[in-house]
């Protein structure tokens, strides 16, 4: 047996041999792929096993996540700080071998994946990041930024339609330098794929803009060779390479669904170890592997040095441009000298005044870049004066990702984990159900992604329930390591905005269409979540009023009637609950005092997220129901969002 075999069917066997220990995993992408995986990283991929974060390296994701072994078997044998015990320990509480791979738990992998097709939406961020900082930074003779983004994916991906979103964009952006390998093995957990999926994939990427080459056999190291090298030599496409492969290669149930997601059992491992020739107990590695994969291990670790070294002369001769990139790619948060950003006196809708803040920070942050889903005219989150990212125009800081919200969300996600970008995205803030599964990676990898929704509540008017937010606050709000923040005015929009570039983990910024008034008060302390905006003359209040975004204007008016009536209320601005929640007791004590449990909570969404705060004895004005379609003023009327309302309501609990 050739090295290159027994490399293989080491990747084989390692994985098979930890999912039977697990007795939880995946064998069957492992047993076909591993000839594919094994080619690229043997033969093609930059890495620096022992500094994992070698800016210049190629991107390697796995998006078929469901075959995380195949990957940690990739990692051990090419020397990561992936350890035969934790291979051992494949998918046990604490391993840095979990069940899908996850970003900043695994030394080496590059971005978390499991929701099928969004590694390749992913790998298309990257692809972009790549061309954009090549094009920013790159002079003459020093290329610093010069890799590749491959992606590994299975018949799922290719089902999923933000494959296809990412898919086509990618095409029409020509990233020449990204590179899927497609497993088609025409096995899903179902079964075969000829009930549910028989469409040309090869013709469909050519329609998108893509090369497509075709690998009949799937163990053909030869043929996956001269595929790739094809790949890199096409520049002005990306290029898709079909594989054809079985499932559960080597064992008794090869070519069945029965592989796909479930232990092969002690019996068919048997048979599979005398099909594959492989005389080794469990976890062994024979010695001729490790020296085989030194080959790509001394690649990688020449390729970090000759880098090194070029940015050691690319700092004497662009020095300015040597720091503004060494610090954009260090992975350390901006500091925002925000002496200029709170000056908001005029009324105006949230979104407006968010595209002045935005391009404020632009000019202190030169790592921003972002767009929306065909809609920065109404969202305005754009930069102003900066030009459009396209394939001929690679140093736009714009970008149009097309009416393509997952996508876009996951591509973010490609560009926050690749480095050297920190992205925006934007849409209509109802539309953040399409981009939900991807917002929720960004909150698992902590990446700072910023999602800029506009059009926040019945506010959207006459565009009806379909597109007026209801329950998105809600579902936003539920989810771990997501700050969402909903600002009243210009300066609670500045706060929102820095908590996003400076804070670790992505940020909802929600964005009123209509005009909303200023209110003195607000400002740096909506970094502390909630606040108290107007006190109450006494030292504890009679009543505390909560809220945030629109409704701010209400308990304010509230407020003012209640003084009349001799009720002193205590007006709290809450535009971040997640930053309210992680203040010390003794400040959340001082804006909301047990004490005082006259309570009235009041936002045009869904109440459940208010019940907290309003506590048993409050009570919470929100919207239960999908809207309705009428001017926006009337709405507001129409559900109880007026002054009169809110003092009526803090009266009751009086």
């Amino acid at each position: 047996m050739d090295n290159s075999l027994l490399t293989v069917n080491a990747m084989r066997m390692l994985s098979v041999d930890a999912i039977q220990k697990a007795n939880s995993g995946h064998p069957g992408i492992t047993l076909g792929a591993s000839p594919i995986a094994y080619t690229l990283w043997q033969n093609f991929l930059t890495f620096n096993s022992s500094d994992s974060k070698f800016f210049n390296r190629d991107r390697f994701i796995l998006s078929a996540g469901h075959g995380s072994m195949l990957n940690y078997a990739l990692l051990h044998l090419y020397g990561f700080k992936v350890s035969i015990d934790d291979i051992m320990n494949f998918r046990q509480l604490g391993s840095k071998t979990p069940g899908h791979p996850e970003y900043g738990v695994t030394d080496g992998v590059e971005i978390s994946t499991g929701p099928l097709g969004q590694g390749i939406a992913n790998a298309v961020g990257m692809a972009i990041s790549e061309t954009h900082l090549a094009a920013k930074y790159n002079r003459d003779g020093f290329k610093v930024v010069d890799h590749y983004t491959y992606a590994l994916c299975g018949d799922g991906c290719m089902m999923e339609g933000i494959e296809y979103e990412a898919a086509s964009l990618a095409g029409t952006l020509k990233l020449g330098k990204l590179i899927v390998l497609y497993d088609d093995n025409k096995i899903t957990i179902e079964g075969d794929t000829s009930t549910s999926f028989t469409e040309d994939v090869k013709k469909r990427h050519i329609s998108q803009g893509w090369q497509v080459l075709v690998v009949n056999d799937g163990n053909d190291v030869n043929a996956i060779k001269k595929a790739i090298k094809k790949a890199k030599a096409e520049t002005e496409k990306p290029s898709l390479i079909i594989c054809k492969t079985t499932i559960g290669y080597g064992s008794p149930t090869a070519g069945s669904e029965s592989t796909h997601g479930a232990p092969l059992g002690e019996a068919n491992i048997s048979k599979l170890r005398e099909n594959l020739g492989w005389n080794y107990e469990p976890f062994f590695v024979p010695s001729e592997v490790y020296k085989h994969t030194q080959t790509a291990i001394r690649r990688g670790k020449k390729a970090h040095r000759n880098w090194k070294k070029l940015l050691k002369e690319y700092a004497i001769k662009y020095p300015e441009l040597y720091a503004e990139f060494t610090s954009v790619i260090s992975g350390k948060l901006p500091t925002i000298d925000d002496s200029d950003l709170y000056n908001f006196e005029k009324d105006d809708a949230t979104r407006g005044l968010g595209h002045i803040v935005l391009n404020k920070i632009s000019k202190q942050v030169p790592s921003l870049f972002g767009g929306s889903a065909d809609l920065a005219p109404s969202t305005k989150a754009f930069l102003k004066g900066e030009s459009y990212y396209s394939a001929d125009n690679r140093v736009g800081k714009n970008i149009r990702f097309g009416i393509r919200e997952h996508a876009m969300s996951a591509i973010c996600n490609g560009m926050a984990a690749h480095g050297g970008i920190l992205p925006f995205s934007s849409t209509f803030f109802v539309f953040s159900d399409y981009m939900k599964n991807a917002m929720r990676m960004s909150a698992i990898m902590n990446l700072n992604v910023a999602y800029i929704l506009s059009h926040d509540s019945i506010g959207v008017g006459e565009d009806g329930p379909t597109h007026q937010p209801i329950e998105q606050l809600t579902a936003l709000r539920s989810m771990p390591d997501m700050k969402v923040f909903r600002p009243c005015d210009g300066r609670e929009t500045a706060a929102a905005y820095v908590a996003a570039y400076t804070q670790k983990g992505p940020t909802s910024i929600i964005l009123s269409r209509q005009n909303l008034p200023s209110f003195e008060g607000t400002g740096k302390n909506a970094l502390k979540g909630g606040y108290i905006l107007a006190d109450s003359v006494k030292k504890v209040p009679d009543v505390i009023l909560i809220g945030c975004g629109s409704e701010i204007q209400y308990c304010m008016e509230a407020k003012k009637l209640l003084m009349a009536k001799g009720v002193d209320a205590r007006v709290v601005s809450m535009p971040c609950q997640e930053l309210f929640d992680a203040q010390s007791f003794r400040f959340k004590e001082s804006v909301l005092p047990e004490s005082v449990r006259a309570r009235v909570c009041v936002e045009a969404g869904s109440t459940m997220p208010w019940y907290k705060y309003a506590g048993i004895d409050g009570k919470v004005i929100g919207v239960d129901e999908f809207g309705k379609s009428a001017p926006a003023k009337d709405l507001f009327g129409y559900y109880g969002f007026t002054g009169a309302n809110v003092a009526e309501t803090a009266l009751e609990l009086l």
